[in-house]
């Protein structure tokens, strides 16, 4: 390989291997995606001494080398799928194969450059898993519910029986929940703080605490934006289009949705809010949004300071 200045990688990730290529050249290799071949990998890259090295966020799959190579000082990166794809079509890359795929993920991380940033810790790990396998259980037990309702009189012993163990798994995953939060001094004071907002129960306190790390260290546009409650124009010529949120951490969102509908009986300032916007001709999802908009940006302004809500504080 020619020397350049600045190494750009891009690593394409499936569940057995990993195809590595470097920018602007035509080095392209492939290794096992598993722990010994990710440590000899690790060694390989350092010799390269690169600028940034960027993944996709597969899904878990990334999760053993981005931590291999964090862990070993390197500049490394997963990054949202779509927007290697959306690069990719843009520049006119239209074929597809792990090795295509790792050089657009190279030439994307020389052109955007996506900010490095800090892994999560283990025990948030652990605590995500615990919020993400408590909510596969309500999602079954929804289903079922849906399914005891149109059931033969056949089915309706098993349906029930399945119905009462999952309720019985959601109570040992809020206990788990509970338990794991009140393990860490700084948890426990965080969910404290979050919890004085009439409104946020145990759940949404624990996903705020495991999905967003960053409440507290960013403006409230950041922080909005980051949730997916920020509003985008779509405006074109004279023409004025309707606002609309995109993207952001859907797992944060629900739960602040789930958050606001007993904050519009219990929290008087959002209760107002809402009304005044519903009284202003505003359907209902574009209130809520609203709501939720302004929920994340109370617990971000309550997290920097240090404060315990109260009604004035926004």
């Amino acid at each position: 390989m020619n020397p350049v200045s600045s190494v750009y990688i891009g690593i394409d990730v499936s569940g057995t291997t990993l195809d590595i290529a470097i920018h602007d050249t035509t080095d392209h290799f492939r290794v096992d995606n598993e722990q010994t071949a990710i440590d000899q990998l690790v060694q390989r890259l350092i010799a390269l001494n690169p600028t940034l090295i960027v993944m996709e966020a597969t899904g878990k799959l990334e999760l053993a080398v981005l931590r291999a190579l964090c862990e070993a000082g390197l500049p490394a990166v997963a990054v949202n799928p779509r927007q290697v794809r959306d690069f990719a079509r843009a520049t006119g890359m239209r074929a597809k194969t792990d090795r295509i795929d790792a050089f657009a993920i190279a030439r994307f991380a020389a052109v955007i450059k996506p900010v490095v940033r800090p892994l999560t810790d283990v025990q948030t790990e652990q605590l995500q898993a615990l919020l993400l396998r408590r909510a596969q259980l309500v999602d079954m037990l929804v289903a079922e519910k849906a399914r005891l309702e149109r059931a033969h009189a056949a089915a309706r012993e098993s349906l029930n029986d399945h119905i009462k163990w999952l309720k019985q798994q959601i109570r040992i995953a809020d206990n788990d929940i509970d338990s794991f939060l009140r393990s860490s001094p700084a948890w426990r004071q965080k969910e404290d703080l979050l919890r004085s907002v009439p409104g946020i129960g145990p759940g949404a306190a624990a996903t705020l605490i495991a999905f967003m790390p960053q409440l507290g260290s960013l403006n409230r546009r950041e922080i909005a934006a980051l949730t997916g409650v920020a509003p985008f124009n779509s405006d074109s010529g004279k023409h004025i289009g309707r606002r609309r949120i995109q993207g952001g951490r859907a797992v944060v969102r629900r739960a602040l949705y789930m958050a606001c509908v007993p904050a519009l009986r219990f929290n008087p300032t959002i209760r107002a809010f809402y009304d005044r916007l519903r009284e202003a001709g505003k359907p209902f999802k574009v209130a809520i949004t609203a709501c939720i908009r302004k929920l994340i940006v109370t617990l971000n302004t309550m997290v920097q300071h240090d404060t315990h809500w109260r009604p004035s504080i926004i």
